[in-house]
């Protein structure tokens, strides 16, 4: 895996593209069917120094400005998306500290500072995942609480076929592959690792991890109208982890 070709294409998809194509999830949300509001992961935040890894549009970002966190840190490797984070909280009379880099890299961000670290769907595509853990262990003062959601392996795992759902990928195959998006969009670099890989990485990296959340909300769930095979899944087997751990 050549880093700086997975850095050149997926930053490119992310200036190009963003969020059109994807979508974004953002604060409350954690992912499909998990949210901050019910979890309380965060809990008061007032105050808080906050750092996001994988910063996007800033709508994370604002939903801790407007809980009142004393200061705003943002770190994407799309100057496009920082370029709209940055407006967007400029309407919502907000400000943050902005850095274009790859979440791998040393960047300039201060060490033993921050009383949170957190990325909402960001944090699977570092190419260097013990790294980017040491590096954000580093950001956070001592007793500082890292949070971060992430697609789950085991639904990267599963295809419908059939109206069912089959395996059709080795959940130990970590290897990275590309994925070519619709309506030539581009095309992205991803490796599905395993919930073990994280866990593993995060106490190599200093974390004592406190909750891990991959249980789908069924009133959630039930307020849902649409039926579709991704409701379905999520009833099924889990589409979104959440992982928070302190520094010791």
């Amino acid at each position: 895996m050549d880093k700086s070709a997975v850095y050149k294409t997926n930053s490119s998809y992310w200036d190009a593209k963003g969020n059109d194509v994807l979508g974004a999830i953002v604060l409350p949300l954690y992912g499909a069917f998990i949210t901050e509001e019910k979890c309380k992961l965060f809990g008061d935040v007032a105050g808080k120094k906050m750092l996001e890894i994988g910063c996007g549009n800033g709508r994370s970002l604002q939903y801790h400005g407007e809980r009142k966190a004393f200061e705003l840190w943002g770190v994407d490797i799309s100057e496009k998306q920082i370029e709209k984070a940055k407006h967007h909280l400029k309407t919502c009379s907000l400000s943050a500290k902005f850095i274009c880099s790859p979440m791998e890299e040393n960047c300039g961000i201060p060490e033993d500072y921050f009383d949170f670290v957190y990325s909402i769907y960001a944090i699977g595509w570092t190419t260097d995942l013990d790294g980017t853990f040491n590096r954000i262990a580093s950001y956070l003062k001592k007793d500082g609480v890292f949070i971060f959601s992430w697609s789950h392996p085991i639904h990267k795992c599963v295809v419908t076929e059939n109206n069912k759902f089959s395996f059709n990928k080795c959940y130990f195959d970590e290897s990275w592959y590309t994925v070519p998006l619709d309506f030539s969009q581009g095309e992205l670099n991803l490796s599905d690792r395993k919930l073990s890989t994280y866990v593993n990485a995060l106490a190599k990296a200093g974390f004592i991890i406190e909750e891990m959340i991959e249980e789908t909300d069924n009133e959630i769930l039930e307020s849902c109208d649409d039926n579709s095979f991704f409701v379905k899944r999520a009833k099924m087997f889990p589409v979104t982890f959440v992982i928070k751990a302190r520094k010791a």
